[in-house]
């Protein structure tokens, strides 16, 4: 394929007699009798009015090339997020082995025309979120306001039943809310019958104003005792979404500066370490990862500081402790019983892809789930690894043929 602005017929003719196809870019405004139709057998010429259709175009030939085998995925998300998947070879416009291809969406052109190529949508909707509103209900589902582009696939799939979304919008929702969350990480509770240890979500408790006057109590009856960490009840998709405090003192809370409503959450001593586990698929992986550092280490750092909350952005760096190995982490964690949850979470969720955070309590042995999250990078699984089970993954979604069980890959 040769792409220009503009050409004369003499100038291309041996071009296209040697088997080349001339797509050509319209000047804004200019028309043109010849047309592109993708009924067209053997074009010589393709005209397109943005450089945007360029990667539509080239996916809808290899299809065409390759035969119905090829199911083509769209992928929404935001530049970076996009560039760091694609960075990877995660998102080739050429056929992978299992007969992937993937196109980038734009809201540069209408989605329904993008959509008519696609067998199956890719997103990362919490990217295009502009507003969470949390009074009232919890129920996410009629307060998340997005970006009018993600409206417009929005209203495209609830007219189009039969184009396949990894995942459903409301499928996701729960994973936007902390509390809903915590709520179903209670489940837990019932694969706890067969392990010697225990898995199980951290204890918390929804506050909707800091300066309640029973507060303290409340925290006492949710089995919270200080340090707590503190969290906005909005996962994602907004700005403070990851704003977050640590509290040493109970009379910290009246001014704590952490949006409201927000979940005050058990701190777990965990030896620094944390387990970051990632279902993709039929097939489970995970990392070790340095953390933050128990409590009696950072209450030593927070007394330079007369007790007061330490707040921070989650997406940002946090104290860690730099002289913990992790060599002999592998041998804490129960994989049988994080397998079993990863499974459990996956019914539940009804999630392709999504991660999770598990720390190991030094003083029971207990797993505890402090985070889960939706479409994450998995980044620490090594590409070879991670990107064919990717594919696997969303090949499975769009055929139906997901599998209802997951492993661990050592």
């Amino acid at each position: 394929m040769h792409v220009v602005s503009s050409y004369k017929d003499e100038e291309i003719a041996q071009m296209i007699s040697s088997g080349w196809l001339i797509t050509v870019l319209r000047s804004p405004g200019k028309a043109s009798d010849v047309e592109y139709s993708t009924g067209t057998e053997n074009p010589s010429k393709i005209f397109i009015n943005k450089l945007e259709e360029l990667p539509l175009i080239i996916c809808h030939l290899n299809k065409k090339a390759m035969g119905k085998d090829v199911k083509t995925v769209g992928y929404l998300m935001k530049p970076s997020r996009e560039e760091d998947f694609a960075k990877r070879g995660a998102f080739p416009i050429k056929p992978t082995p299992n007969g992937l291809i993937f196109v980038p969406l734009t809201y540069a052109l209408p989605i329904s025309q993008q959509l008519q190529e696609i067998d199956g949508v890719l997103h990362k909707a919490t990217d295009d979120i502009i507003t969470v509103e949390m009074s009232g209900s919890s129920d996410f589902e009629n307060k998340v306001t997005y970006t009018e582009g993600m409206q417009e696939l929005q209203r495209y799939i609830g007219c189009h039943p039969d184009c396949c979304v990894i995942d459903p919008f409301t499928n996701i929702y729960p994973v936007l809310d902390r509390l809903k969350i915590q709520q179903i990480l209670g489940g837990l509770e019932n694969l706890n019958s067969k392990s010697c240890s225990k898995i199980r979500g951290p204890h918390f408790l929804k506050v909707v104003d800091f300066r309640e006057p029973k507060l303290e109590d409340k925290l006492v009856d949710a089995k919270l005792s200080l340090p707590n960490i503190v969290k906005p009840q909005v996962a994602c998709g907004v700005a403070d979404a990851h704003s977050m405090a640590i509290v040493f003192k109970a009379d910290s809370y009246k001014d704590l500066n952490v949006p409201l409503p927000a979940i005050v959450q058990e701190y777990v001593d965990h030896s620094s370490t944390m387990f970051k586990f990632y279902v993709v698929g039929k097939k489970i992986f995970f990392a070790i990862k340095k953390s933050t550092p128990n409590a009696d280490t950072l209450i030593k750092l927070a007394e330079e500081n007369e007790l007061k909350p330490l707040l921070f952005d989650s997406l940002k760096s946090l104290p860690v402790d730099k002289q913990k190995s992790q060599n002999e982490d592998n041998t804490r964690i129960d994989h049988e019983l994080v397998t079993d949850a990863a499974n459990w979470l996956r019914r539940v969720l009804d999630l392709t892809i999504f991660g999770f955070d598990v720390v190991i309590q030094e003083s029971t042995g207990d797993h505890v789930i402090v985070d889960v999250n939706y479409l994450p990078s998995f980044k620490e699984v090594p590409d070879e690894v991670a990107i064919p089970t990717f594919w696997e993954a969303i090949k499975e979604k769009l055929t139906g043929k997901q599998s209802t069980e997951a492993a661990i890959l050592l």
